[in-house]
Parts: structure tokens; C-alpha cells; sequence
């Protein structure tokens, strides 16, 4: 239903628009703490979305409309009756913070006739996690745009953690206001807090249909506009979903949104995809991948710690790679290889390629530097998925745009990288903030656990716990087999993180100082929890993880300076919360088990 009504929620936005709009309410799932509205200035005939929190207070609004070759349908739009249906999404996936998933959203379907009877459909989505919106163009699924009014305004006293946008995503994450960050462009996924209320802004369902976008800021202004990688896409049906996940710190975090809005799978076979720790020697080594007897130690390494794969990296030989794979095999391992993406970059060479390494057999492939978000280079994405999907191989994509909800669609994408990783040295103020941005929307290809290699700032507590607090399906520990192997109860813990979930929590965190995360695998919690700066007292709430008694295992830093290896201790709890004293940039990681008769441990035999 319509109802005509002032605009007095949109000027407190600060934006100007008519007294005389039609308001459109939005239905959000029950149990939304979530408001949102369109409002049709009738005057201009411009539409916009707006969010609210549960008390109405405006968290977002963005403009709506896109113009084409052939209209202008950004303003001069006369709307149309609205419809409205539920959408209810089932679905399994093979990596990321939970297995089994299940959504129910509201779909309204906007539409809008422009000059000429050009016709433009707004559709949509609310979810208790946030609201997504695309543009249909009823009877043409071959225009090509040439932009977007999209874009995103925040209230003023609005504070942000953006990602100056480069197209393989990593950079390091600016903490400011919304209004006073610097003038250019970002990139997704971006955090934005208001007041308590946190919006994450991203999209979805982004593939060769169309291409990829970032935000753009002015001077002195709470807007973020949303500017094209290309200055115009072929456009195949609709427009990627403009994705906005919002709610309190916990909903944020474990939001599924992206993938909820995301294609389903292409096939439904998933038999042969194993998610999984990998050993990788190019950060500790660099010239190592070129050494088949280094890499036979890794796979050694990797055989003695049950870990499935040994990745080989830059510098391998075709000459030698046949013999690895035997020998890796005979110990219970397989190997993945790492490829160039201009590599692979046409059919006739990922035929000449890919089918040769899978009768090697190698198990999947790192591609790695397409560094562009262009409609060319999706529908590159959308050709290898195919192509690897019918083989067998599985993928991890380096120099690689953002997860857009493609591994609910190709299922065999086990990570991504478009993260600011071990490789690149960071600083480790970001570990405390990817899990509320960059690893919210899909599986995160850090590399992290490195002792003895990279910049060696975060304690090794810290260290060991980013094998929990950062979601990968495929988990590249990035150190040598001597620097674990000299840290045996670190080295215990790691062999016993997996690397798929049934569930995750956030048990507490601040953006940019710490967080405590838990996710579950059957019936074991692990828990990690790291700080960024001055040492902490960090809490492990066990209440959170249900009532009854629980045996933990728990990692903590040694006391002092020194890079040795981390204290293991065993204690019982029921629902009390246990503190740790984690030093500078420092923490924790645990195993949580109900406790029975005769276990001592929550370690699980190997």
C-alpha cells in the first residue's frame, strides 16, 4: 500500500527533497530490528530508499536509477503499483562461517515509467540482516549502462572504516568520519557505524552480467556515489544486488547476505571438493617453490600434521611436478599448483593447460593477478569457473576482486584473496578489523600464522588464533615447517582447526582493537581472540556457548618479549567467563568440549 506523506525522515539526512512524496513502507521479516521505506518525490520524480533503525532513526538513504544509452531513468519517473512476495532461500555450501544456511526476505518490485515509456524496475530485498536492491529493465536485456544514481548517505556524526579502492583489494583500511574522509574512490566491502548501529556496504551477485563498481567521496559530504569500473556494461537482466548488511556488530559479522542474494549452485555434485589447511612455502621461502626437494619436506611436514595439500607457488617445473604429486599421494597428500592468470587467460590455452595438471593429479589451482573489477575480466571469472567446475579442480583467486557470492554459485572456490595479507607485510591493527569487513562476505585468504616470516608484530598467541578468528575454506599457514615444528603446542592446536563451520559467533569486539570470535564444528568450539595495541584482558564468555560444563583448552602467550612457543593449558568451566591477560598486540585460542567421564582434553586424536 501507498501513503502519501512529508519528508521529514530524508531531511534529517540532510537531503532536500519535496513535501509532496509517496512513501512506500518496506515489510522486513518479524524479527527485523530494521525500517526502511521508498520515497517518490513526486515533484522531480526521483526515488529513494531509506534505512532505519528499529526507532526510526535514518541510518542510509540512497538514490535510485540508472541511465542507459537509450533513457535517462534517474529522475522524471512516474512509479507505478508495487508488488510485493517472500523469497526463501535453502541451501549448503562447502566453505564459510556456517555449512547449512536458510534466509526469508521480503521482495517488493518497484516500478517506473520514464520519458519515451522506457520502463525501470527497482527490485527490493529485506532480510533481518539487511537490505539489498537491483535494476531490471522489463523488455530489454540487451542495453548497455552507462551509470548509476546509486549511492550512499550517511548521517553526519557517522564513523567509517574504508578501503581505498585498488582492484586487487589490498589496501589497509582508514578509520574517520563518513563526512571528513579523504575525497576519492573505495572499495567494498566498507564498514560504517551510527551511533551503534553498523552498516556493511558491498554487492552481490556480481559476475560477467555486468561490472564491477566502487563508492565514490566529495569534500565536506556524508555520500558515497556508486561509480562504475567501466564507463559502460552490456547489460544482461539486471543489475548486481547494491548490498547493505546491517544491524549490531554480531549481526554484521555473521551475516550470510551476500551469498543469500547470490545465483545457486551450477551443479550439484560436490563430492570431490575438500576444503582444508594447506602448506605453503613462498612467504618463508621465496624461491622455494622452484625446489622439488623443499617442496617434498613441506609435504613430509604436511603428512605428519594430517594437513590435506601443499601448495606450490611461483616457480615450479612441468618437468618435475608429476613425480611431486606421486610422492605426495603415497603420504596422504595432495598438491595444488599456482598459475598466472594471463596463464589461463583464453580457451585455447585453459584446454591446453587445466586438463594436463588434472591428469598430473593435482587437486586445484591458485590463479593469481587479474587485478580488475571490468565486465571483460568477470566474464573471464565466469569461463574459468566453468571450465575448472567440469574437471574437478578446484579454485583460489589471488590479485582477485572481493567474494560477490560466487562460491554459493561455483561451490569449488574454496578462497580468495582481496585482503591485505601475511604477504604484504601488515600492520596488525587490520587483523581486528577484516573480521568485521573483508571476511563478512566470503572465505579470506590471509595466509596468516606466520611465527618466524612477514612483519613478526603479533605475538604467537595472536598468531595462532587468526587460524580461527580469519574464514578460510582453503587456510594457507604461511611459515616453514621448522617454525612450527619448533613451537609444538601451537603446532598441536593448529592441527586441530578445520577449516568449515556449523556456526560462528561473535562473543565481543571494537573494529580496529580486538575481537573474540567462536565458531563451532560438531561439537567443538574454537575460540580465537586477539588485540591490536596496549595488552588487554580479553573474556571468554562460555554462557555464549551454551549451558552445561565444559572442558577448554586454551593458548596464551608466554610471558616476556621473546617468539617462543605459547603455554597449553586444560581447565573446566560451566558458564562462567574466563579472562585472558593477552600482551601487546597480542591473544588467545581455544578448544571448547562438553566435559564426560575420562576426557581430559578437547584435542581430538589425529
Amino acid at each position: 500500500m501507498q501513503v502519501r506523506t512529508s519528508a521529514l525522515l530524508l531531511l534529517a539526512l540532510t537531503t532536500a527533497v519535496s513535501a509532496h512524496a509517496t512513501t512506500t513502507p518496506l515489510p522486513f521479516p518479524s524479527d527485523t530490528p530494521l525500517k526502511a521505506s521508498l520515497v517518490m518525490d513526486d515533484t522531480t520524480g526521483t526515488p529513494t530508499l531509506l534505512l532505519e533503525n528499529a526507532q526510526g532513526k535514518p541510518l542510509m538513504q540512497s538514490r535510485l536509477g540508472l541511465r542507459t544509452t537509450e533513457a535517462d531513468l534517474t529522475h522524471g519517473l512516474k512509479q507505478g503499483l508495487s508488488s510485493h512476495h517472500e523469497v526463501t532461500e535453502h541451501y549448503t555450501m562447502t566453505t564459510g562461517k556456517r555449512l547449512e544456511r536458510s534466509a526469508t526476505m521480503g521482495e517488493t518490485r518497484f516500478p517506473f515509467t520514464g520519458a519515451n515509456g522506457a520502463r525501470l524496475d527497482v527490485v527490493v530485498r529485506t532480510a533481518r540482516d539487511g537490505i539489498a536492491w537491483r535494476y531490471e529493465l522489463p523488455g530489454s536485456n540487451d542495453a548497455t549502462v552507462q551509470g548509476e544514481a546509486t549511492d550512499f548517505t550517511f548521517p553526519e556524526d557517522t564513523s567509517a572504516w574504508l578501503l581505498p579502492y585498488k582492484p586487487q583489494y589490498e589496501g589497509v583500511r582508514l578509520h574517520d568520519s563518513a563526512y571528513g574522509s579523504p575525497v576519492g574512490d573505495f572499495g567494498y566491502p566498507s564498514l560504517f557505524e551510527v551511533n551503534g548501529d553498523y552498516l556493511l556496504v558491498t554487492e552481490s551477485n556480481t559476475d560477467g552480467r555486468y561490472t564491477g563498481s566502487r563508492m565514490r567521496h566529495g569534500v565536506d559530504t556524508g555520500t558515497y556515489s556508486l561509480v562504475l569500473f567501466d564507463p559502460s556494461a552490456s547489460f544482461h537482466g539486471s543489475t548486481p544486488w547494491r548490498t547493505v548488511i546491517a544491524g549490531d556488530l554480531a549481526t554484521v559479522t555473521q551475516s550470510t547476505l551476500v551469498d543469500d542474494l547470490a545465483d545457486p549452485a551450477r551443479f550439484t555434485d560436490t563430492s570431490w571438493i575438500k576444503p582444508g589447511k594447506v602448506a605453503w612455502s613462498w612467504l618463508s621461502e621465496h624461491q622455494s617453490p622452484g625446489d622439488v626437494e623443499r617442496q617434498k619436506v613441506y609435504v613430509d611436514f604436511a603428512s605428519r600434521n594430517h594437513l590435506p595439500y601443499v601448495l606450490v607457488d611461483e616457480g615450479w617445473k612441468d618437468a618435475w611436478i608429476p613425480d611431486l604429486v606421486k610422492y605426495a599421494n603415497a603420504r596422504h597428500v595432495d598438491i595444488l599448483l599456482w598459475f598466472r592468470w594471463t596463464n589461463l587467460d583464453t580457451e585455447d590455452k585453459r584446454q591446453a593447460i587445466l586438463p594436463k595438471v588434472k591428469g598430473w593429479g593435482v587437486k586445484g589451482v591458485k590463479v593469481d593477478f587479474m587485478d580488475s573489477d571490468s565486465q571483460a575480466r568477470y566474464q573471464w571469472y565466469d569461463a574459468i569457473l566453468a571450465d575448472t567446475a567440469k574437471l574437478h579442480l578446484m579454485v583460489n583467486f589471488h590479485g582477485a576482486t572481493i567474494p560477490h557470492g560466487l562460491a554459493r554459485t561455483w561451490p569449488h572456490i574454496m578462497s580468495m584473496e582481496a585482503v591485505r595479507g601475511t604477504e604484504n607485510d601488515p600492520p596488525v591493527y587490520p587483523n581486528t578489523v577484516q573480521p568485521f569487513t573483508r571476511n563478512v562476505v566470503g572465505s579470506m585468504d590471509f595466509t596468516p600464522v606466520a611465527f618466524d616470516a612477514g612483519p613478526m608484530m603479533a605475538s604467537i598467541a595472536h598468531e595462532t588464533a587468526l587460524s580461527v578468528v580469519f574464514e578460510s575454506g582453503w587456510q594457507h599457514l604461511a611459515d616453514s615447517p621448522e617454525a612450527y615444528d619448533k613451537r609444538p603446542s601451537a603446532l598441536a592446536f593448529l592441527d586441530q582447526v578445520p577449516t568449515v563451520w556449523d556456526e560462528t559467533k561473535l562473543l565481543s569486539g571494537t573494529p580496529g582493537k580486538d575481537i573474540v570470535i567462536a565458531r563451532r564444528s560438531g561439537k567443538r568450539w574454537f575460540i580465537g581472540g586477539i588485540r591490536s595495541g596496549a595488552g588487554e584482558t580479553l573474556r571468554l564468555p562460555l554462557a555464549a556457548l551454551g549451558k552445561g560444563d565444559w572442558l577448554i583448552d586454551t593458548i596464551e602467550d608466554t610471558p616476556g618479549e621473546g617468539r617462543g612457543d605459547v603455554i597449553h593449558r586444560d581447565v573446566h568451566g560451566t558458564s562462567n567467563t574466563l579472562d585472558f591477560a593477552v600482551k601487546k598486540d597480542g591473544g588467545f585460542a581455544a578448544v571448547v568440549c562438553p566435559a564426560s567421564a575420562g576426557r581430559t582434553s578437547c584435542y581430538d586424536p589425529l
